[in-house]
């Protein structure tokens, strides 16, 4: 699959650089199945969009502090960037330099050093000899370690962001990256839905690095998914199949939920699932579990943009990106959301 088609040109002007002032004031843009043109609504008004018997599935993963600055004992800087945690002291890292980084290279982080022992594409296995009271790459990353922005998000991190990066229900520590998806609600809005018969479910999804890295293949086909860690417990898969059998839509909130639920039903009907899910979902895809997505706007030639393109329609799926752009949505982590409607076959 060519590439071409899911590229896009936006204004570095529409990259939200700051969340809103509260969650709930992002704008909501409805893709509809039917073909009809999208629709734009404030994301509180969320509800006018759903029914009683919905359910909405969300990630309730929580972002761990994953940046972390090194230095070469020359006196170089180096950025590190969590993965994953591979155990009490070794962590899968992406490494920043201005010079590459050798193996058995040896960084130094307060009184604690971490040696570079292999590489594993465009990730490093780094293992932590304890300093600054020990506790091993885990308290390393939790006590020196910085909330994680995205890279288009080119200023400093603020106070602000250590609330505002996370999701109000995020439970589950293991993310470096936020379900973007989840930022725009607030537990009044969440109870507001509730009351009214439109019930929460969540999953677990820890969102890598990996999300932001461009597909570097000439094809879609020839790309190799970076892998996530999801939890879909017995409990999530009950209530979602009680709803569905019922005649509730199952809305996930944000793409992770997408590849949590769908890598959870492969054998056709949702059932619980742990460990790693490298689904990579493409247009031609048969969607098993989900009804309707809300999802923020993603970067072009992404994984993520092709999924949701696999989800709405692809025609349906752009020309909603082209109306984005044209009336000032904001894009990205802390831009507004759409509202996607599967595509019906």
């Amino acid at each position: 699959m060519d590439l071409a088609p899911f590229d896009y040109q936006l204004p570095s002007s529409r990259i939200a650089q700051f969340p809103p002032a509260e969650r709930t004031a992002s704008r909501l843009l409805r893709v509809r199945a039917d073909g009809r043109a999208p629709v734009a609504l404030g994301f509180s008004e969320l509800g006018d969009l759903l029914q009683p018997g919905d359910v909405l599935v969300a990630n309730d993963t929580r972002v761990v502090p994953a940046r972390l600055l090194a230095r070469k004992p020359t006196g170089g800087r180096v950025e590190i960037m969590l993965e994953r945690i591979l155990g009490d002291h070794s962590a899968l890292v992406q490494l920043r330099a201005n010079k590459p980084v050798a193996a058995r290279q040896t960084l130094l982080v307060g009184s604690s050093e971490l040696v570079v022992s292999e590489r594993r594409d465009d990730f490093f296995v780094i293992q932590c000899r304890d300093g600054d009271g020990g506790g091993g790459v885990a308290s390393l990353f939790q006590s020196r370690g910085v909330m994680p922005l995205p890279p288009y998000i080119r200023r400093a991190v603020v106070e602000d962001d250590l609330a505002r990066y996370q999701t109000v229900y995020a439970r589950v520590a293991g993310a470096v990256a936020a379900p973007t998806a989840g930022l725009h609600f607030d537990q009044a809005l969440i109870e507001q839905l509730g009351r009214v018969g439109i019930h929460w479910v969540a999953v677990t999804l820890h969102v890598g690095a990996g999300t932001f890295q461009p597909i570097r293949a000439e094809s879609a086909a020839a790309y190799r998914m970076h892998r996530e860690w999801v939890e879909v417990d017995r409990r999530a898969c009950d209530r979602i199949n009680r709803a569905k059998a019922r005649g509730g839509r199952i809305v996930a909130v944000g793409t992770t939920v997408v590849r949590a639920l769908e890598s959870a039903a492969q054998s056709g009907r949702l059932e619980p699932f742990s460990g790693d899910t490298e689904l990579f979902i493409l247009p031609g895809y048969r969607f098993r579990a989900v009804d309707a997505l809300i999802t923020n706007f993603h970067l072009p030639r992404s994984t993520l943009l092709m999924l949701v393109c696999a989800f709405g329609g692809y025609q349906a799926v752009m020309d909603a990106y082209r109306h984005a752009i044209d009336h000032d949505f904001r894009f990205y982590s802390y831009g507004d959301a759409m509202f996607v409607e599967r595509q019906r076959r």
